[in-house]
């Protein structure tokens, strides 16, 4: 047990996806895991592990924002040895061509500030997703003929943001969508050699207005979850 996981050891698997809300890991687990057994309830941020296609998967809420998700990633890393973790959640398009229900496979995640700054310093680090999942993430979005844009996204520290000049320069520089976790999660991947992917499902558009109404979103998900474990055992 950690301060904020109480699984036991063993009861967290290699393979961790990370969704931001809790009970989206509750949803993704019980209509993908075969014996999804819950594993974490502290704090409510629920966490499951189960089996897909024979393979052990547990499935752990990050809570909203890059401190949550530096947390909860840190404890599964260094606690529970976590080797892959995989970022399924939400984001706000940027871009024209980027429409709601559309994949974004994040390549690069731009932020302002996270909670690895500090460790960073001066330098303008780059997080990077792991080159073995996008591969395997993108060709099982092929396979599923779902409308997939991969590329640069923003990591930002704010929900509501009053910065469009920031907006604007980042859709002028080609970022594709908006969230909250994925910079730090790269990050820290980087810094402890484990594998490391965001995959999101846009729920929103910045330009347009456009939004999935609530009881849309999960139904839309369905396609984000399949992908990431698709990618995450195509070279186990």
């Amino acid at each position: 047990m950690t301060i904020h996981i109480g699984a036991n050891p063993g009861d967290i698997a290699e393979t961790v996806l990370m969704p931001g809300d809790p009970y989206r890991a509750k949803w993704a687990a019980l209509n993908f895991l075969k014996d999804a057994t819950l594993v974490n309830e502290v704090r409510g941020m629920l966490g499951y592990t189960g089996m897909w296609n024979g393979n052990r998967v547990t499935i752990q809420g990050s809570g909203m924002g890059m401190p949550s998700l530096s947390i909860y990633a840190n404890e599964l890393i260094t606690q529970y040895n976590a080797q892959t973790l995989i970022r399924i959640g939400s984001c706000g398009g940027m871009q024209p061509q980027v429409g709601i229900r559309d994949i974004i496979i994040a390549m690069t995640a731009s932020t302002i500030t996270s909670p690895s700054s500090g460790v960073l310093r001066e330098i303008n680090f780059a997080p990077a997703a792991d080159w073995s999942l996008l591969r395997a993430a993108v060709a099982a979005a092929e396979a599923k003929g779902a409308t997939t844009h991969i590329g640069g996204i923003y990591s930002s520290d704010v929900f509501y943001s009053e910065r469009p000049d920031l907006d604007e320069q980042l859709t002028r520089h080609g970022i594709l969508g908006v969230e909250m976790e994925a910079a730090e999660l790269y990050t820290l991947a980087a810094r402890h050699k484990r594998r490391a992917l965001a995959i999101l499902t846009v729920s929103d558009h910045l330009q347009t207005g456009e939004a999935l109404p609530a009881e849309d979103r999960e139904r839309s998900f369905g396609d984000m979850v399949e992908i990431a474990l698709h990618a995450a055992f195509t070279n186990s």
